[in-house]
């Protein structure tokens, strides 16, 4: 194989290998579904703009009772509630942090 070669493959490995930078990062804390402001809403993970705007728009018109009623809420069903639910309150304060990768930890807009 040539030098040329052996690195290609190399750097082929290497990034089939290594996480990203966008993937690091770890959510801690909860996000109060009646309080919380579009920002902190926005830290979920997978949770982008549009979405803030539909749970703010559906606290707006009937406050959460259950954290369950976020599947009434349009983009998110059980699969999406299910990863969240660590996350979710309805009483108490929003404590969420996010450590680590890039913006919410997704890839950057250009890459995606």
């Amino acid at each position: 194989m040539s030098r040329r070669a052996a690195v290609a493959v190399a750097a082929a490995l290497a990034l089939m290998v290594a996480a990203p930078a966008w993937a690091k990062k770890a959510v801690t804390g909860v996000v109060n579904l009646n309080t919380a402001t579009a920002s902190q809403l926005d830290e979920l993970p997978g949770v982008g703009e549009a979405a803030v705007k539909r749970i703010l728009e559906h606290r707006h018109k009937t406050p959460f009772k259950r954290i369950e009623e976020l599947v009434k809420v349009k983009g998110f069903g059980k699969k999406k509630f299910e990863k969240l639910k660590p996350h979710l309150a309805v009483t108490g304060p929003t404590t969420i942090k996010v450590e680590g990768g890039g913006a919410k930890g997704q890839r950057p807009r250009a890459q995606r």
